[in-house]
């Protein structure tokens, strides 16, 4: 009897409402705090009570991943050409990452060990796809573009995390020379999917043509 009660209890919270209630507490309290016990008394479970649902904390972290990612905003390119849908998506994936409190190294620890999100390659190999490209140069484009995304929206959350606890010198904080804090802003992100883009095109355009078939006798 015992053992039923336990199993109703944690078959009660679904495993969207563990990803949701680990959601919480990450845009609350941040990463450091999303801890097996701190969520299973969100839940109001025994923390063995996750394991129902996530054999361990990682595969935990890749699902609210996979959340943060299929929150971003959907683009409408319609009529628009590949790079601006390049550029769209890199923005909507980017401002995903940013929803949360450190969103951006959940998504980076789950694509280092190679547990998921892979929504982001997914959408960006997709608006690649649509400037002609053939499948492994989409393929290769789209991981460097992720690890751009992924690594400037990590540098902002620790940049403003550092700023609200005080932990920049004043001088750097406001200094818009700092290289550090420039390398932050929107417009270095949109500066940097430019020259992804650029490189692509240059590709393109140094792509050697196949030799025409010689005429026959």
């Amino acid at each position: 009897m015992p053992r039923q009660e336990s199993t109703a209890a944690y078959a009660r919270n679904s495993r969207d409402d563990v990803v949701e209630a680990a959601l919480g507490i990450l845009d609350q309290q941040g990463l450091p705090d999303l801890t097996m016990r701190h969520l299973a008394a969100t839940l109001g479970i025994q923390p063995s009570g996750l394991y129902w649902h996530f054999p361990n904390k990682q595969a935990l972290l890749a699902a609210v991943s996979d959340r943060i990612i299929a929150g971003a905003r959907t683009v409408d390119t319609t009529g628009r050409s590949w790079q601006h849908r390049v550029r769209a998506e890199a923005g909507a994936l980017r401002d995903a990452l940013l929803a949360f409190k450190d969103g951006a190294e959940v998504v980076s620890s789950t694509l280092a060990l190679g547990l998921g999100a892979e929504g982001l390659q997914r959408r960006l190999a997709g608006a690649i796809d649509a400037g002609g490209f053939d499948e492994e140069t989409s393929e290769l484009a789209a991981a460097t573009m992720v690890h751009f995304i992924v690594g400037h929206a990590f540098h902002e959350q620790q940049r403003i995390q550092a700023d609200s606890l005080g932990a920049v010198a004043h001088a750097h904080a406001l200094d818009r020379k700092d290289p550090t804090e420039a390398a932050g802003r929107p417009e270095a992100f949109d500066f940097g999917v430019t020259l992804l883009i650029a490189g692509l095109e240059m590709r393109r355009t140094h792509q050697p043509t196949a030799p025409a078939p010689a005429d026959g006798p």
